[in-house]
């Protein structure tokens, strides 16, 4: 089932499928964003911006305008 990072649920893992790359910033992909990296939402911040995630063992927080731009398939 595809999705986009910014729909995933506290917990719920995938692996990056896709996205722009005008629109992901260069020092994202650095840090581990790139297609077939597994993904996983750890922590959605009170008022719900940004998000926690976990990214082949690299933590980082991003923003959900960003993350609606990231597409990713459910796993299990």
């Amino acid at each position: 089932m595809s999705t986009t990072l910014d729909l995933l649920k506290r917990n719920e893992k995938g692996v990056i499928a896709d996205f722009d790359m005008h629109k992901v910033p260069l020092k994202l992909l650095e840090m581990g964003c790139l297609p077939g990296n597994a993904v996983e939402l750890l922590e959605v911040a009170p008022l719900g911006d940004p998000i926690y995630l976990c990214i082949n063992d690299t933590h980082l927080s991003i923003r959900k305008e960003l993350a609606r731009e990231i597409q990713v398939e459910l796993v299990g």
